[in-house]
């Protein structure tokens, strides 16, 4: 089984949202709740996109998406970052660290979806 999208985010409602929008959508999700497992999760699932938020228990999404570039096998899968509402210097962070996309929290259901349909390839 393919898993479209990996979501990694430890707020309960959030990660509960974005679940259920991008399944909704049609894709296959999984999701975890701090950056090792996020980290684990990619490697055992190889999802199509990772949604890493930036405030992650045990090792950040900064730290994750690092570790992926680093990654021969693992550095194509697009990342998308979701960021707190004004944190620009994540944003620029987030960018050299070699993020596909953003999202800033908070954030409305559609950008989510158009971002992860952009990121898979998926115009329309």
């Amino acid at each position: 089984m393919v898993i479209d999208v990996l979501i990694a985010e430890d707020e309960p409602s959030i990660l509960e949202s974005l679940e259920f929008i991008l399944r909704r959508a049609g894709w296959l999700v999984s999701a975890v709740t701090d950056g090792d497992a996020a980290l684990e999760g990619v490697r055992r699932l190889r999802p199509r996109v990772v949604l890493l938020d930036v405030m992650l228990p045990k090792r950040s999404g900064f730290d994750v998406l690092k570790l992926l570039r680093a990654d021969s096998e693992l550095h194509t899968i697009p990342v998308l970052i979701l960021t707190a509402k004004g944190q620009q210097q994540d944003r620029r962070i987030a960018l050299e660290l070699g993020a596909d996309a953003f999202v800033t929290k908070p954030y409305a259901n559609a950008e989510v979806v158009d971002a992860v349909r952009q990121l898979l390839g998926e115009d329309g």
